[in-house]
């Protein structure tokens, strides 16, 4: 038997205009989780897909149970034992549970999909876990976190011996990471491996056995999670020692700028009540479900608004929809850059300049001008790229969260709602997020920030209200901040 369940050999990629990986190997051992950490557009990603078989590799080697392999796509990889769970996540919407968990392993007899078994299988898997699921819902109807742990139950289901996970966690709650760890933790005793792609430090190190650190697509280090910390992973991480992770500063604090009163919307949240002012940073905290985002949806026209006061900059504003959002200028990144956010498909000078209209001449677009001020958002932000027309679906997830920032920068905001802004980004490139947040407070733009990250909150924040079960619970200033209290709020039952 081989020493090593999955080793990687002097591996490199390149696409056009950039080399994505140089000479990177990893060396997975049975039955241990083996964290893979770097900053956005490092080469994790583009490492784990050529694993998988969805990328081909330019140079260097593949070795599973210490025989080399390659595999010409997905199916091959799977079908030698190797599931992968995405960061941005592949579901069909309109299918059920059922269809999603089987897909292209339906059950068949006599030549046609045999729905009884399929549906009484699926309903077993979701008992197995713990997931009180009817296997017909349609998985658009799940919130994302859901849609994750069934990503991930999927993925155990079909007898996988090396699991990859990219940021598997960055849509789940506290309690969910824990079943996760714990289904981790059995397997790991059965002897299955993991690859563990993260960038929350206090759960690498509550999970990982080995830790390799890429940087700009190379295999900087690799060795025991005893013998790193999170100084040293940062610092390898980003070739420097980063010494304030949260760099907010004092500004001026203006008149309000944005003020809800009693806002209802039937289910989903009840008689919310807050205000935002020029300069200032509000954030929203709550468990999964507390009804943080569907509160700023609905500001945004996303979601429907029963009832409630809107005041912005002084006038009344009845959100209709996301044009009319938009014209009074209120943005928002919502948690789901995938679904609402990027368009795979297009440039990243075309996602910057979706909603430009003052580039627009006539019916026609300036293509020049709208190049130039697309490239220089996208230098302004630190974008790493190929080149301003290279397609957004091609990027890192942070890269991807930068040309939605960018989308929005070029607009004028007096409200600018940021939905887990950081969500699977990098330390380094948080860095960059939170000091273009602090920039922006400087020149008066009103932020809700919308976090799971108690740190980030505390860190970032000028005031934070607290929601639990669709209510507003408490609200706290800077100087009161707390973060027993706020998890005290957090899980305040609402008779």
């Amino acid at each position: 038997m081989s020493e090593y369940k999955l080793e990687l050999k002097h591996i490199s990629k390149s696409f056009p205009g950039v080399k994505a990986l140089d000479d990177v190997n990893i060396a997975l051992r049975p039955g241990t989780v083996h964290a893979v950490v770097g900053e956005n557009g490092a080469g994790k990603s583009t490492l784990m897909k050529i694993i998988n078989g969805l990328y081909q590799r330019d140079e260097g080697q593949v070795f599973l149970d210490g025989k080399e392999v390659h595999f010409s796509g997905p199916l091959e990889s799977s079908a030698a034992g190797i599931a992968m769970i995405y960061q941005e996540l592949n579901f069909f919407g309109e299918l059920s549970i059922a269809e999603n968990i089987f897909m292209k392993r339906q059950p068949t007899s006599g030549g046609k999909v045999n729905w009884k078994k399929m549906y009484d299988d699926a309903a077993a898997i979701l008992k197995e876990n713990d997931l009180p699921y009817d296997p017909r819902t349609k998985i658009k109807e799940l919130p994302i976190a859901s849609i994750q742990m069934l990503e991930i139950v999927k993925a155990v289901a079909f007898n996988a011996q090396v699991i990859i996970m990219d940021e598997p966690t960055s849509s789940i709650s506290n309690k969910e990471v824990k079943i996760l760890f714990d289904k981790v933790n059995e397997l790991r005793a059965k002897g299955i491996s993991f690859l563990y792609i993260s960038h929350k430090m206090e759960e690498i190190f509550q999970i990982a056995d080995d830790i390799t650190v890429i940087r700009d697509g190379k295999s900087i280090i690799s060795g025991p999670a005893s013998d790193f910390n999170d100084e040293s992973i940062i610092t390898y991480m980003v070739g420097r020692s980063i010494e304030n992770v949260y760099p907010k500063v004092s500004v001026p604090i203006g008149e309000v700028q944005f003020e809800c009163k009693n806002l209802c919307s039937d289910g989903m949240f009840k008689d919310i009540s807050m205000t935002v002012r020029k300069g200032e940073i509000v954030g929203m905290a709550g468990l999964v479900g507390a009804g943080r985002s569907e509160v700023c949806r609905a500001i945004f026209g996303l979601d429907p608004l029963d009832s409630g006061e809107i005041t912005l900059c002084g006038r009344p504003y009845k959100p209709k929809n996301v044009t009319h959002a938009i014209k009074n200028k209120i943005l928002m990144i919502t948690e789901d850059r995938k679904k609402e956010g990027i368009i795979g498909v297009r440039s990243c000078r075309e996602n910057i300049t979706l909603t430009s209209h003052h580039i627009r001449k006539g019916v026609w677009m300036n293509l020049a001008k709208e190049k130039k001020e697309a490239q220089e958002m996208a230098e302004m932000l630190k974008v790493r790229f190929a080149g301003i027309e290279t397609p957004i679906g091609s990027l890192s997830g942070g890269n991807q969260q930068k040309v939605l920032l960018a989308r929005w920068l070029m607009l004028d905001s007096d409200l600018l709602i940021l939905d887990e802004p950081t969500r699977g980004i990098d330390v380094g490139a948080k860095l960059e997020i939170y000091n273009i947040m602090i920039d922006l407070a400087r020149k008066g733009y009103a932020i809700i920030m919308i976090s799971s990250e108690m740190p980030e909150l505390l860190g970032m924040c000028d005031r934070i209200y607290v929601m639990s079960q669709g209510y507003m619970t408490g609200c706290l200033d800077r100087t009161d901040f707390n973060q027993e209290t706020i998890m005290q709020m957090a899980i305040k039952n609402i008779d």
